[in-house]
């Protein structure tokens, strides 16, 4: 009866590791008493490399510097490789340290590692992840950053001609981030802190570093504010401009609610009603349904601006034309302006001050939607992390989630 064949740890890690002659696994010491693997790789004596600025193959060891990474957990431990890393002597570049297979240059991670922070990245706070496999939730921001920002280098921009811009927040109320879509492919394209017209020129620089002609943006959908307004008008002249309808209703909602708010002073009638005229009647439960019929039949103001609101509504619901668009909005302008309710007045004001873009979207058909489906992922993503004190980690996060980025640790955010 034969012996039974010893497993060879070092010829087992070193296919697990998938490592190449003239690199091997010399050891494998599992450390009980505070519960790390550690690997430690050689190479061959007489080796030679290739370069890793000009790739000359064959060139001499120099010296060595022993260099340690951080690879998964080998079951719940720790795990770390190290490597007498050679330094080879090039004619023309020197003395360089090579690159190894197993991680990134100037990495203390191996690539499975980061690749794996990454993934759970999506799903978890930085910080949890940290406590979860025992690093500094700084270190492995640096990770999310350092590949966040060598894929966005990578991402093609070529074909981007429609653009939405919204903003959205770090933290509940301030440190606001304005992000830039790729409406045509659902994808962040450019993130930067703040909410005035000068993220527009940090878009367009972004856009010139890439050699994307300017005029290639043809539509940009946004919101009212002045700020976007002058942005996207001094740096994309040429571009259609469509205001989202999903804000001009807002914008409508505010002017009632206004409405509404002055008029109850004197109306008790009115009292916790506030919530009701944000809905349709056809949305309306069997008690708000009575409580609005009671309403209607009252000589209220606010019951005027509802109808007018209803009336903006059915425009969106209903016209398919920007010819039709037109005259629809034309009429109701006048009965707005002659509504004697200054805040729907002001808000007439508002759409006439802004005709262009509104009546584009009969044409261009471009809404908010998409912005805010990522707006909504990103935000949950704030909520579970208790907000972002560094607004880059913020943005990092932002592109992780929304960027459909293609990373080199092969990972792939689509």
């Amino acid at each position: 009866m034969g012996g039974v064949e010893m497993i060879n740890h070092e010829n087992l890690f070193t296919d697990a590791l998938q490592l190449h002659d003239p690199l091997y696994v010399k050891s494998v010491d599992f450390d009980s008493e505070v519960g790390e693997l550690h690997i430690d790789i050689d190479f061959k004596k007489g080796a030679r490399f290739d370069c890793p600025a000009c790739s000359r193959a064959e060139m001499p060891v120099y010296d060595t510097v022993d260099k340690t990474w951080r690879h998964l957990n080998f079951f719940q431990y720790k795990t770390y490789i190290h490597f007498r890393t050679p330094r080879i002597q090039c004619p023309q570049d020197g003395v360089r340290m090579i690159d190894v297979p197993w991680a990134a240059p100037g990495s203390g991670f191996t690539l499975l590692f980061e690749a794996f922070v990454l993934q759970l990245a999506t799903a978890m706070p930085v910080e949890r992840i940290g406590t979860l496999i025992g690093e500094y939730d700084t270190r492995l921001w640096r990770i999310v950053q350092r590949y966040v920002e060598e894929a966005r280098n990578e991402a093609d921009y070529s074909a981007v001609h429609t653009v939405g811009i919204d903003e959205t927040s770090s933290k509940k109320d301030h440190n606001y981030v304005s992000i830039f879509v790729d409406m045509d492919e659902s994808r962040v394209i450019h993130a930067v802190e703040g909410k005035d017209s000068g993220v527009f020129t940090s878009f367009k620089e972004v856009l010139a570093k890439r050699f994307v002609d300017p005029n290639q943006i043809t539509q940009i959908c946004l919101d009212m504010s002045p700020a976007f307004r002058k942005g996207a008008s001094e740096c994309f002249p040429d571009a259609d401009l469509t205001f989202d309808k999903f804000h001009i209703i807002k914008s409508m909602n505010d002017a009632l609610d206004k409405v509404r708010r002055d008029e109850q002073k004197d109306r008790r009638e009115l009292k916790s009603s506030r919530y009701l005229w944000l809905y349709n009647p056809g949305n309306l439960s069997a008690g708000q349904n009575r409580q609005m019929t009671a309403l209607t039949k009252l000589n209220l103001k606010t019951v005027r601006a509802y109808r007018i609101k209803l009336a903006l509504q059915d425009i969106y619901r209903t016209v398919t034309g920007k010819q039709e668009a037109v005259k629809q909005l034309k009429s109701w302008y006048g009965w707005a302006r002659r509504s004697r309710l200054e805040p729907v007045k002001e808000f007439a004001k508002t759409i006439k001050n802004n005709w262009k873009g509104i009546v584009n979207y009969f044409e261009s058909k471009l809404t908010s939607g998409i912005m805010e489906s990522i707006n909504s992922i990103v935000q949950s993503a704030r909520n579970r992390a208790k907000g972002y004190r560094n607004v880059n980690n913020f943005i990092a996060m932002i592109f992780l989630l929304g960027g459909k980025l293609k990373f080199k640790c092969g990972l792939s955010m689509a």
